[in-house]
């Protein structure tokens, strides 16, 4: 179990610097804008996020 999580925090950290690597002025406008959200904004953004990746990982764990 320890490992699975392990590997999934180390694929978490390649994806999530994919984008700064390969666009970094894309990344930069896109993360002043996110700055800029209201409060209830952002947590519909993250409500949404955690939500798509409950339903993949149902989806990856009974397909």
């Amino acid at each position: 179990m320890a490992d699975t999580l392990w590997t999934a925090l180390a694929l978490l950290l390649v994806l999530e610097g994919l984008l700064p690597f390969m666009a970094p002025r894309l990344w930069r406008d896109s993360f002043r804008r996110l700055t800029e959200l209201t409060d209830g904004q952002l947590r519909f953004i993250g409500m949404v996020s955690i939500g798509i990746g409950l339903a993949a990982l149902y989806l990856a764990q009974h397909a």
